[in-house]
């Protein structure tokens, strides 16, 4: 896979485990990114639909994922943002390539609802955490992502709910 660097940076929304709950918050947070990746357990087709209000969307079917709706989302799925590539699962203990040798800058997972932003052997692995329902204690969240001349960094964001 070969890069290309735009001048422009590029934002991606990350966002997983909505479970048909899309609270507006994650909508502000989401906000001005130019796409928009979700790591499954969307809940609701709608959620895809009024996330595509916001820019173009990137979905993987999560393990709640199910019915007619559901069965056209694929599983895996990579996507070319801003001159790199990023791969999404929902369950990143299903990974079974090496991002690193295929050549992808990040790996986008949720399921665990644990956020998480961790370099490893030169690839950003992302989970957003759960921005639907609250799980526990965990955080309620999703992520950004910042691409700049083939540069990939990111941040969690918290939702205040």
């Amino acid at each position: 896979m070969t890069a290309r660097h735009p001048q422009r940076p590029t934002r991606v929304g990350v966002i997983s485990d909505t479970h048909g709950m899309l609270r507006p918050e994650a909508l502000v947070a989401l906000r001005g990114v130019d796409h928009i990746v979700h790591a499954g357990d969307i809940g609701a087709p709608e959620v895809l639909t009024t996330l595509q209000g916001i820019a173009p969307v990137t979905a993987v079917r999560g393990n709640n994922d199910r019915g007619p709706w559901a069965a056209a989302i694929p599983e895996t799925n990579a996507v070319e943002v801003g001159g790199v590539w990023l791969y999404v699962l929902h369950d990143v203990q299903a990974l079974d390539l090496d991002p690193e040798a295929a050549g992808f800058a990040a790996v986008i997972a949720g399921h665990s609802h644990r956020p998480l932003l961790e370099r490893r052997a030169g690839v950003l692995f992302v989970n957003p955490g759960s921005a639907g329902p609250r799980r526990f204690t965990l955080p309620v969240a999703v992520a950004r992502l910042r691409l700049r001349h083939g540069r990939l960094s990111g941040e969690v964001v918290e939702l205040d709910v």
